[in-house]
């Protein structure tokens, strides 16, 4: 196979440079990156290819324009951390750890392994950035509805693939007619922005919040368990109802209701949706301003 001339840097601690791809013919790595536009499916692909040759207990990649932390395994304390870009384009930063320090060998064969990265990872972050401008609710900055429905078979694949949990949180806020109705849209949209930004102080980097239509919120959990998807949503739900919103010379008090479901043996998606949508509406008939899990 011919070398290709390549303008890519992979930095870490230690500053490299690549101007060639080496010649990769005895690993299947670069024809396995092909297969998907997904960033989180690349970096799990490009991770468990190279598990042969740098053992490596976890990975988080970070991509902070595209608002995405991937993290697979637990973190330990040795590390080797690098940033991706290609032509002044920014991939994200990528970093692997174990328990064991890693050799200077296995640092420099996995700076060669990174060149079969960057130019899939650059394909996917164009996708990822037009998919972003056509999934965003322009008025709360969240995720859409469309995105939802993206991002729920991806995570649900994902879950059922690898045997990881996923869980789902919808939200409703409470007497939001009302608030239209007395105040006037205009303060309805000032309360839809505020509890999306309560949503998003309140959940983790990995977390992913929708606005699923109306006043109505989906936050997607991959990899949390029940208990934790729980814990997340009494500490969303306890930010709104904390949170004071000033209009027109008035203070308005906001709660919301909120819906907890995670993925049981056998279940399909679908399922896994209208469960935690069911368990929403039992919030707002139980009184509101509360939790209703499994």
């Amino acid at each position: 196979m011919a070398k290709k001339t390549a303008n890519l840097a992979v930095v870490s601690n230690k500053t490299f440079e690549a101007s060639k791809v080496a010649n990769l013919q005895h690993y299947d790595i670069s024809s396995a990156l092909q297969t998907t536009l997904d960033i989180n499916e690349l970096i799990g692909i490009f991770c468990d290819k190279i598990q042969a040759f740098i053992p490596h207990n976890s990975v988080i990649y970070i991509n902070q324009e595209l608002d995405i932390h991937f993290q697979k395994g637990i973190e330990t304390r040795n590390a080797c951390s690098y940033t991706l870009a290609i032509e002044d384009q920014s991939l994200g930063e990528l970093k692997l750890m174990r328990q064991q320090s890693f050799h200077e060998e296995e640092l420099q064969l996995l700076e060669t392994l990174l060149c079969c990265l960057i130019y899939p990872l650059k394909n996917a972050t164009l996708y990822r950035l037009a998919i972003k401008m056509a999934h965003t609710d322009p008025l709360t900055q969240t995720n859409n509805r469309a995105a939802f429905q993206d991002s729920i078979e991806r995570e649900y694949n994902w879950a059922e693939r690898h045997q990881t949990p996923l869980s789902l949180i919808f939200l409703d806020i409470d007497f939001f007619k009302s608030i239209n109705d007395n105040f006037g849209h205009d303060c309805g949209d000032q309360v839809l922005h505020s509890v999306a930004s309560r949503i998003k102080e309140s959940i983790r980097n990995s977390d992913i919040v929708f606005r699923y239509g109306g006043e109505e919120f989906v936050i997607l959990l991959s990899e949390t368990s029940h208990e934790e998807a729980i814990e997340i949503a009494e500490r969303v739900r306890s930010a709104i109802e904390q949170h004071t919103i000033a209009y027109d010379m008035q203070t308005l008090k906001i709660t919301a209701s909120l819906g907890v479901s995670s993925l049981q043996e056998k279940e399909n998606s679908q399922s896994l949706v209208k469960r935690a949508d069911d368990y929403m509406y039992k919030a707002k008939k139980n009184g509101r301003n509360k939790v209703v899990k499994d």
